[in-house]
């Protein structure tokens, strides 16, 4: 209720242990210096032309100072004053009323003060003596007054100024002979909209006998940590209902009307009222994912060294030595440190790796994409050697299809020694790919010299493809560019596949694709070159000797 119980309860005694218990909030009032003293001094003698205080006077104790009035009236004793009022009004405490008329009082005084001073500057101080003021008149300057009161308070009717609410709350506490108490249990104050204080002293209130406790809201029930407070539409204030704290948030008091991010390096736990440290993972050989990965990419490296080993063990065959066995052994070691390299991306990341990674990445599958299209001149140039001219057999004798591999190989070096002046890899912390881990990955740096240096490695690519597809079908013994052009097909599948799947992954499963698509191209390479070419050594070696070369060429002639 507000402060205006006095005058309720005045007229309702009968109710009165209807308000024990209850709450009176009143604006918080700083003492008035000289109050008290003036009223338990004042009288209607030393104010005769008062009306009111006379009759205030009079009303509370049937009498009149000596000399007020004649008549039956009685002449009230030397020592009565307001401080012995009688009844329930305590006039030595000021109520809030009284304050807020105090200030009015006072509002209107300072502005006829500077109406008044107005005019004595702008002219007839003869006129001022008697000015006619109209009421009307004050409202403009009632509304740009500003000043601070005896009790030091600062008082203003600016709309635009921000004013303080500052209340005392009271709890009513009546007896049982009709005396009762406002004791003080707390205030509100709110220096600004958003920032609001409540105190309650809840062991200094005394609540009606029915209450065991402090009573709480039916309207909803408290939100315990974890939770939030969130308000219902078109109820009131204390109506709300409970939500849980979104993934990232933890609430770790009751009653919170917001939940409280955690930092970048923590998470939340389950109940979402404690932020815990989250732990630095990476793509560890330890992994179930890294265990299959390496045990792949090894598993390939030995194969791979397999091949060469039969290449080089049947150098002098037929087979080997059609396509150029010189490009077949830089093609089968740029593939065995293609599988290798792919081993660089797993394990903890550091500066050294981080570059290691991209670089040999980049440069090796450079050499083996060149190295297949030198392969793929080099069958074009044995179908034209056939046919009149000297120039095509000086190509091909002179070996000018191997100067495809340093040529390529340089322009891609260049590329990566930009790529690195400009912006290198370097080690990141993911914390936002899971959300219990920070992740250790590289970064690849500058994403422009990425997807360039991928994007020749792709041209090349593709010009391997469109060579080895246009001279599939020459007819030349052991021709293997029909294997070059499904070879590259698979390539050019690989990595036209890993562009939308990187981008849309993170954390660990985004490094995981990346080694993923080095195995399977390279992988591909290997099966589609070498593996009918191992089926001959190996297998049909009948097929792989001079005897058998002369009657596929005599069945081809007749």
């Amino acid at each position: 209720m507000a402060a205006k119980w006095e005058i309720v309860v005045k007229e309702t005694d009968h109710m009165l242990h209807s308000f024990h218990g209850g709450f009176s909030f009143s604006h918080h009032k700083e003492e008035i210096p000289g109050l008290n003293h003036f009223v338990k001094t004042v009288d209607p003698s030393h104010y005769p032309e008062d009306f009111f205080l006379s009759q205030l006077w009079l009303h509370a104790f049937h009498c009149l100072p000596p000399g007020s009035l004649c008549g039956t009236i009685g002449v009230c004793p030397p020592n009565a004053s307001f401080e012995f009022f009688p009844g329930r009004i305590d006039m030595l405490t000021i109520s809030d009323s009284s304050y807020f008329i105090y200030n009015a009082v006072y509002a209107v005084a300072h502005a006829l003060h500077k109406m008044l001073s107005e005019q004595i500057e702008k002219g007839s101080p003869g006129d001022a003596t008697q000015p006619r003021i109209f009421p009307w008149q004050l409202h403009p300057l009632l509304k740009k007054i500003q000043f601070t009161n005896s009790a030091g308070e600062d008082v203003s009717f600016h709309e635009t100024r921000h004013h303080m609410a500052h209340y005392d709350i009271h709890n009513i506490v009546n007896f049982p002979a009709g005396f009762r108490l406002l004791i003080k249990i707390g205030e509100f104050s709110s220096e600004s909209a958003h920032d609001q204080g409540l105190v309650l002293n809840e062991e200094m209130i005394e609540w009606p006998i029915a209450f065991k406790k402090t009573p709480q809201s039916l309207c909803g029930q408290r939100c315990g940590p974890g939770f939030r407070k969130m308000p219902q539409e078109g109820r009131a204030l204390c109506c709300y209902i409970c939500v849980i704290c979104p993934e990232r948030d933890i609430s770790n008091h009751t009653g919170r009307k917001h939940c409280i991010p955690c930092a970048d390096h923590e998470y939340p736990n389950m109940e979402r009222n404690r932020c815990l440290p989250k732990l630095v993972t990476f793509l560890a050989f330890e992994d179930d994912l890294g265990t299959a990965l390496a045990s792949m990419a090894l598993s390939f490296s030995v194969l791979t060294a397999a091949v060469l080993w039969v290449f080089v063990k049947h150098r002098d065959t037929p087979i080997v030595k059609a396509n150029n066995r010189t490009l077949s052994y830089i093609l089968l070691i740029t593939l065995l440190l293609c599988f290798l390299c792919s081993l660089l991306f797993l394990g903890r990341p550091n500066t050294a790796t981080c570059l290691l990674q991209q670089i040999a990445f980049c440069l090796v599958f450079t050499v083996a994409v060149s190295t297949v299209l030198a392969k793929t001149i080099t069958v074009i140039l044995a179908f034209k050697v056939t046919k009149p001219g000297r120039t095509i057999r000086r190509l091909l004798v002179s070996g000018a299809s191997n100067f495809i591999i340093p040529i390529c190989s340089l322009i891609q070096v260049a590329l990566c020694v930009i790529w690195l002046g400009i912006s290198p890899p370097f080690i990141e912390l993911d914390a936002h790919s899971e959300p219990d881990h920070i992740i250790l990955v590289c970064n690849k740096g500058s994403a422009t010299a990425f997807y360039c240096v991928l994007g020749y490695l792709g041209s090349l690519a593709l010009a391997s493809f469109t060579v080895a597809f246009l001279a599939r079908n020459l007819p030349d013994t052991f021709n293997e560019a029909k294997f070059l052009t499904f070879s590259m097909l698979v390539f050019c599948s690989v990595w036209v596949t890993f562009l939308p799947v990187y981008h849309s992954t993170k954390g660990k499963v985004m490094v995981a694709v990346e080694i993923f698509s080095i195995l399977a191209s390279s992988a591909g390479l290997l099966g589609c070159i070498f593996a009918p070419k191992c089926y001959i050594i190996l297998i049909k070696p009948d097929k792989n000797s001079l005897k058998a070369l002369k009657n596929q060429r005599s069945s081809r002639g007749s």
